[in-house]
């Protein structure tokens, strides 16, 4: 009986939900965007855009009045920290009040939109929906060090307002664009990777599904405002998208891998050539060493010892010459490290020419006795690919011993190995100090050419270790001029793995796409029918083959969402644009226009500028122009109790909705009016924590200085790590999609903001600031204080009230108040 009732139960369920998904397909974002004339309106003096007359439509509607304009400062104030992340200077508001001509704000807005601040405002509104990180997430959460280059692509993007579909196509096949830091986006997500999956087939099954099924999530909230992951294990239950239809977008991706790519920018291709150059000189200064250095005497030991040792081994580099010697074979063994599993970080070996021989890229093939592989690097291949780094070198799977063999192309005359722990010289650990070096010199047959037994120990005294590879027998001009080698090759080997490193990209891998099918309830382990890359049935017609090659799959993909044609692709992003000026897109759920999202508030103010956007060229910047330009951006924020008892969320728009600043605009605006700001822009991020990635143990990075004092979007971000002061204000941990900010109010943030370290330290510039441009006089560095810090003067009560206390206590007690102030925090 109970079977029978639950029988009942899911068949009903099914009817209701295929009922749901028969009406989904009429639903208004599938619809094509219909061009829409503004509103006639009666009080038709009020605004002259037609943003305008859509707002004002509905609030006559309403019965509501809009809310009189905003003084002009405070409008300043508000469109600076919306457009840039930054108030306006002193001289910047006096400016402004002083200028009549109608086209005041009309400039204002230009010049802010071409300031290279406000692509660095607008990215991060973009990153927070791509959920962009410099770690790789889950419990391991190791570093991305070669994430940031998406994140300045995009910062770079917004500034020189390129057209979002282009935006678009670059995302998705940037690679085939010239945009090779681009297609970061489809490998922002978190990610398990060799090393933190199961070694069993059915593991690696599901990690491989899990990292598709990020790439087809995150296209299709970012792009389309829909939920296409649902569709993962059985058909959307709100949506017209099926299982198919999910699986077949993940079609679009099977070709993509999670990891790093060399970027082929100019400028990348230009620090290339100056990487080639240096290591070209680095050879050569090889071959001028040769002389200098000491020949390895295998098997020596005390009792049979004929010269003096060579330097103890060193983490960073070590050379092994001996008599010339003809192989095709070389097998360095080791039997002793100082600890844990012996890792090498390049395996060179030299011919009498001073040709490196050892290259993957010559042809040589690497085995070894086995290896142990940890996300994101410690890979066989790394032994000799030619780059230099811990994370590009190999890991033996055994406790203190390992071995390589390196078999060439052909049998070749060598004289030298060349090997390292770590040739950036980050890490001395897991360094072999007891190992051989052995030719082979006849099928089989193996000789010892080199080995540790004639160096020093490890804890030779000082003066011997920095001997370096020099023969204790040099003349006082031969050691002059190797010690003068030997700095230059120290410094160009650092040189050379900076530059190797900036021309990384964490923007995923491409090879020949898997077989894709339909999965039953979403397991791996229950493949179904064969899918072909294609978009959902519901949106459009687009179907590609099997056979369809990697490159042409994505680029179809992009030019389908760059697609004017494309009912949701204009919408979702106008609708973004307008959330991050009123802190609400006119679609509150702005990664979800489908059935499970609310409706718009206007929805021919939406179409209407969906369809301006596409006419001004995708162009984000006149989209902000004709947003920020309008009455109903100019209203007071000042409260109408009658109003708000009708619309108390201020959804119609009857006033300005007034917002707390965000975290990186909060954090950077401090910095700003106490002078510290660091404006550089672009690179490596600088740390929030003393550690950039791992399983726990972060601890706040406390005071900042140098690169510390940029601005916070180039904070090297920890996934699922909140920066310690700031992130209290709702920051997202780049663990899933943030389509809107959240604003919680907190003791916590309270707390933290007049607390912390770094205001404390950001009071004290500021007090510094203020003396240096105002001198000793209180009632001056009190008119200064508020000018700087919030575009006004104090009024006769605030004067009369803050001049004691900046006398007795100083002007970086009034910064802290200041700071904390809603006038400060608040978006006016």
């Amino acid at each position: 009986m109970l079977s029978l009732l639950s029988w009942i139960r899911g068949a009903a369920m099914a009817v209701a939900l295929s009922c749901v998904a028969a009406g989904a397909s009429d639903h208004w974002s599938f619809r094509p965007v219909a061009p829409v004339e503004p509103p006639a309106v009666k009080d038709a003096g009020w605004g002259r855009s037609p943003v305008d007359r859509f707002i004002l439509a509905r609030l006559e509607q309403e019965g509501i009045r809009p809310s009189p304009p905003v003084d002009r400062a405070a409008w300043l104030r508000r469109v600076s920290l919306d457009l840039v992340g930054l108030p306006p200077t002193p001289e910047q508001v006096q400016a402004f009040l002083s200028d009549a001509a109608p086209d005041a704000e009309a400039r204002i807005v230009d010049g802010l939109l071409g300031s290279p601040r406000y692509g660095e405002r607008w990215a991060q509104h973009w990153l927070d929906v791509v959920r962009f990180a410099d770690t790789h997430g889950f419990e391991v959460n190791t570093e991305r060090p070669n994430a940031w280059p998406y994140r300045d692509y995009v910062i770079a993007a917004f500034n020189a307002d390129l057209p979002y579909d282009q935006f678009i196509r670059d995302q998705i096949a940037g690679d085939l664009r010239g945009q090779d830091a681009a297609t970061g986006f489809l490998v922002t997500a978190s990610v398990l990777l060799p090393g933190q999956i199961g070694a069993d087939d059915v593991s690696k099954r599901l990690a491989r599904q899990d990292a598709l099924d990020e790439i087809v999530v995150n296209t299709g909230q970012t792009f389309l405002g829909l939920s296409v992951g649902c569709a993962r294990c059985h058909d959307h239950k709100f949506d017209p998208i099926t299982a198919r239809d999910y699986y077949s977008m993940q079609a679009f991706f099977a070709g993509v891998e999670y990891g790093d790519r060399e970027m082929r920018t100019p400028e990348a291709l230009r620090m290339s050539a100056d990487a080639a150059r240096m290591r070209a000189r680095v050879t050569a200064i090889d071959a001028e060493l040769t002389r200098f250095e000491a020949m390895a005497r295998p098997g020596e030991t005390g009792t049979n010892r004929t010269a003096a040792l060579r330097p103890p081994v060193s983490a960073a580099r070590n050379s092994d010459r001996f008599a010339p010697v003809r192989t095709q074979r070389v097998r360095f063994t080791i039997r002793k490290t100082t600890n844990l599993e012996p890792c090498i970080d390049e395996l060179e070996v030299y011919d009498t020419t001073a040709r490196n021989v050892a290259l993957a890229s010559s042809g040589t093939r690497a085995t070894s006795s086995g290896d142990r592989t940890e996300p994101d690097r410690h890979e066989l291949r790394f032994v000799n690919d030619g780059r230099y780094g811990n994370s590009r070198s190999w890991m033996s799977s055994e406790m203190g011993k390992g071995s390589v063999t390196l078999e060439f192309p052909a049998a070749c005359e060598i004289e030298r190995v060349v090997w390292g722990r770590d040739r950036n010289r980050e890490f001395v650990d897991r360094l072999a100090t007891d190992y051989t070096i052995e030719v082979e010199v006849a099928p089989g047959t193996w000789r010892v050419v080199a080995d540790s037994t004639d160096r020093h120990p490890m804890d030779a005294p000082a003066a011997v270790r920095l001997a370096g590879v020099l023969e204790s027998s040099l003349t006082t001009a031969e050691t002059a001029t190797a010690n003068a080698l030997l700095a230059e090759r120290k410094d160009l080997e650092g040189r050379i793995g900076k530059v190797t490193q900036a021309q990384m990209a964490f923007a995923g891998v491409f090879r020949k796409p898997d077989d894709i099918r339909l999965l039953h309830r979403g397991d791996p382990e229950q493949p179904r029918d064969p899918v072909v890359p294609a978009v959902p049935v519901v949106l459009g017609g687009l179907k590609m083959d099997r056979e369809t090659v990697e490159s042409d799959r994505r680029r179809a993909l992009a030019e389908w969402l760059a697609d004017a044609a494309n009912p949701l692709t204009a919408r979702v992003m106008v609708n973004r644009i307008w959330q991050g000026h009123f802190g609400v897109g006119l679609v509150e759920t702005a990664s979800d226009l489908g059935r499970s999202g609310t409706k718009p508030s206007h929805p021919e103010l939406l179409d209407w500028l969906a369809m301006e956007f596409v006419r001004s060229g995708w162009s984000v910047k006149h989209m902000h122009r004709r947003i920020v330009l309008s009455a109903t951006y100019r209203q007071s924020s000042r409260v109408d109790p009658v109003a708000a008892t009708r619309d108390a969320d201020v959804r119609w728009l009857w006033r300005f909705p007034s917002r707390r600043m965000e975290s990186e605009p909060m954090r950077d605006s401090m910095l700003w009016v106490s002078g510290r700001l660091n404006l550089s822009m672009g690179g490596r991020g600088f740390d929030l924590f003393n550690n950039r990635g791992g399983l726990t143990g972060f601890q706040p990075v406390e005071s900042y200085a140098g690169d510390g004092l940029k601005r916070m979007i180039y904070a090297h971000k920890v996934r699922r790590e909140r920066e310690a002061v700031f992130g209290a204000f709702d920051c997202p941990d780049a663990g899933q999609s943030t389509a809107r900010r959240r604003e919680s109010t907190t003791p916590v943030q309270a707390l933290n903001l007049f607390n912390s370290r770094f205001t404390v330290e950001q009071s004290e510039a500021f007090a510094r600031r203020v003396a240096s441009e105002a001198g000793t006089d209180p009632a001056r560095q009190v008119q200064r204080a508020y000018a700087l810090a919030l575009g006004r003067s104090p009024t006769a009560m605030e004067l009369a009230e803050v001049v004691p206390v900046v006398r007795d206590h100083g002007v970086a007690v009034l910064a802290r108040a200041l700071f904390n102030s809603n006038e400060f925090l608040f978006v006016p």
